[in-house]
């Protein structure tokens, strides 16, 4: 009977395994693959390849691919490069499963390389065949008992379902896993997938968030193929409670060349990526040490948290330090109800102080019992959404008691709860490490790590989409045109979906300047308009404060001859005139683009001069809500201003928002779009709304 399983899921619990190269000789490649799977007891039948020898520790050999028996599931080929494309073809003729190329020298190398792998690569696929790298270590499935791997490997008893890690790197790969067992989390799945020419981490998402045996997913990942199946997998990873910890360098490469306006230059492609994963889901961190520390968390608490943190210690500087930090990482730290300010009063000592970080003073080191009842109080106030024990551990002794103290409390709660005990390296109880980690609870040594790493889980739960009225469903654009789209054409589209501009009107002569503005009042704004002038005020073509007519005459003439000067061969439609904006408005950005793989951001941010000054600004997927852009404005460094700031009245946000929204909308609505970039955006004092002062829409 043919197997129906996957070549993925063949190559990753094979019933079968062919080694080709497999050798006796001590710290060879082919070796160290067969001493693996000895270490491993591998239960499944062997087979070996080698044009050499005949048996290998009383395994028989055979000489070629072609001589192994058909359906092989998975197969590891210990082969220079030069002979990858002739194996793989062996390989699909004895409908192999899948196989591990450890070989270098393809794409990372040279474009020969690059045309080689491919080669191979095409051959895989119409074989209907997997291939693991190349340029990999191979992957090993603890779970199971499958190590295909050169790098020495011992078995990692999981204890139950464990993460699973992915990385192109195969030292990255094993220094990230070694991390994660070193802290006592379960490892199920390690995959080092190299050069990525047929599987990418895409698919192994795919075949294990369904899979028991794995609980969350730790990724170092330089380059995502495919984002939008990444972001569909990364959805079912949420709907499943089984987290994707993500770091992916790349922050600071140069951004592909963007289009000529703000919006460009803010989103820039990690940011962009990041955007969308988080939305979905997806834990971005910034670094190894975040890696390991969040990977530890949501392997114990793998659902979306919100609230604060609550800390507790017996230190009253760490208090001073955790106040300090923890604004400086944005991790809130609430203030306590009255109903635990009551609980932890009928505990403490008098002249302790409650409050939030909670310190208990030096009476727990007579009373270890502090910890497990202050913690226990802490864990069941509402607004306390994370618990973060961060203490001196002292002698053996104590180490032990306060453990035990808090241990049935910490053990009982779903919030995450994370122990420190501070003092570095210096070495603990054998006893007390050997309880904690038994425990599963997470342990650190440095608040500081911990800190960063409950405020990565805050901000995820703060993440999830909202529940919100759905977006509108818009109409692509009444548009025939590709390049940058003159202003007074792109307001009337922002006009229609209900964003309000100035008072004004396209003047094709100076009489139509003169009837629009006496219409509309003076003082008056004109702006030379034409599709390829998207940067007016580079060509003199934009002057404000015009009182009265004579003034508007004039101007009129005055910026005629400033775009003629800067091209004289430039056309335009005409002179927008506007009434000058009422004072007082806070000056903001809505701009929105769309990425080639990612699909369409939008972005908000403090706009006019300070967007080119501090590049403040937050970046969402097109499709958020109103309800999440309102919440991500609060992540700005001046959000202060939105809210009222010495004495200022609060701004209209809920206005900002809402065209930040229909800009969203419409970027999904018409997929010719390129870029949106309104700047600036008044926004006038709460239930005074927004207008939108200019706006350039680029079309692809």
């Amino acid at each position: 009977m043919s197997d129906q399983r996957s070549p993925l899921a063949r190559l990753l619990r094979p019933r079968s395994i062919a080694v080709v190269g497999a050798s006796p000789e001590p710290l060879s490649v082919g070796n160290n693959v067969l001493v693996n799977l000895r270490r491993f007891a591998y239960p499944g039948a062997l087979h070996f390849v080698s044009r050499s020898r005949t048996e290998i520790d009383g395994t028989p050999c055979v000489p070629s691919i072609d001589d192994l028996p058909m359906g092989v599931d998975a197969l590891v080929l210990i082969v220079p490069a030069q002979a990858v494309q002739e194996s793989i073809e062996a390989c699909g003729r004895r409908g192999v499963g899948g196989v591990v190329v450890f070989a270098s020298g393809f794409s990372e190398q040279d474009e020969a390389g690059a045309v080689a792998q491919a080669a191979f690569a095409r051959a895989a696929r119409d074989a209907d065949m997997v291939v693991l790298g190349p340029n990999c270590i191979g992957c090993v499935n603890y779970a199971d008992g499958v190590p295909l791997t050169f790098e020495p490997v011992e078995p990692h008893p999981t204890n139950g379902p464990g993460v699973c890690v992915v990385a192109q790197s195969g030292a990255m790969q094993g220094n990230i896993r070694y991390a994660l067992m070193g802290r006592g989390v379960p490892v199920a799945q390690s995959v080092s997938t190299g050069n990525e020419a047929v599987l990418s981490a895409e698919d192994y998402l795919d075949l294990l968030i369904d899979d028991p045996s794995i609980t969350a997913f730790s990724l170092f990942v330089e380059q995502i193929r495919n984002p939008q199946r990444f972001l569909k997998l990364a959805a079912r990873a949420r709907a499943a409670s089984k987290p994707i910890v993500l770091l992916h360098p790349g922050q600071s490469m140069r951004a592909r060349e963007a289009a000529k306006s703000h919006t460009g230059a803010l989103a820039g492609d990690h940011a962009i990526m990041r955007a969308c994963v988080e939305r979905e889901g997806v834990i971005v961190v910034g670094g190894l040490d975040e890696l390991f520390d969040v990977t530890t968390l949501v392997t114990r608490y793998p659902k979306p948290v919100t609230g604060g943190v609550g800390v507790l210690s017996n230190s009253g500087a760490l208090r001073g330090f955790s106040l300090d930090f923890c604004e400086e990482i944005g991790l809130d730290l609430p203030e306590l109800s009255q109903s635990t300010h009551d609980a932890l009063r009928a505990v403490l000592p008098s002249f302790a102080a409650i409050d939030n970080p909670l310190d208990i003073t030096a009476a727990g080191m007579q009373k270890p019992s502090l910890f497990g009842d202050s913690a226990a109080a802490l864990l069941d106030d509402p607004r306390v959404g994370f618990l973060l024990v961060a203490a001196m551990g002292g002698g053996k002794p104590q180490q032990i008691n306060k453990w035990r103290a808090m241990r049935p409390v910490l053990e009982a709660t779903s919030k995450p709860v994370a122990v420190v005990y501070m003092g570095d390296d210096y070495p603990l109880d054998p006893q007390f490490m050997e309880e904690m980690r038994d425990s599963g609870i997470p342990f650190f040594r440095s608040p500081d790590r911990a800190l960063r790493a409950l405020a990565r889980l805050s901000a995820h739960g703060r993440a999830q989409p909202q529940d919100d009225v759905a977006a509108p469903t818009l109409k692509p654009l009444a548009l025939d045109t590709h390049g940058p789209v003159a202003e007074w054409r792109g307001k009337a589209i922002l006009n229609a979906l209900g964003v309000s501009t100035p008072h004004g009107g396209l003047a094709r002569n100076l009489d139509e300047a003169r009837a629009i503005a006496a219409r509309i009042g003076y003082p008056v704004v004109i702006k030379a308009q034409a599709d390829s002038l998207a940067h007016k005020s580079e060509a003199g073509g934009v002057i404000v404060g015009l009182a009265d007519e004579a003034a508007l005459v004039e101007a009129h003439g005055r910026l005629l001859a400033n775009v003629r000067a800067y091209d004289g061969a430039l056309q335009l439609d005409g002179v927008l005139v506007e009434g000058m904006a009422p004072r007082g408005g806070l000056e903001m950005i809505v701009g929105a683009r769309r990425d080639p793989l990612w699909g369409p951001v939008i972005v908000v941010g403090l706009g006019g001069v300070w967007t080119e000054a501090l590049h403040d600004a937050v970046l969402l997927p097109a499709q958020a809500s109103k309800a999440e852009i309102i919440a991500r404005l609060g992540e700005l460094k001046g959000a202060a201003l939105l809210g009222g700031l010495r004495g200022a009245a609060p701004r209209d946000v809920d206005a900002l928002a809402n065209i930040a929204a229909m800009i969203g909308a419409l970027m999904q609505a018409d997929p010719r779009i390129a870029e949106i970039d309104v700047n600036p955006v008044n926004v006038y004092a709460q239930g005074e709304g927004a207008l939108a002062l200019d706006a350039l829409i680029v079309m692809s």
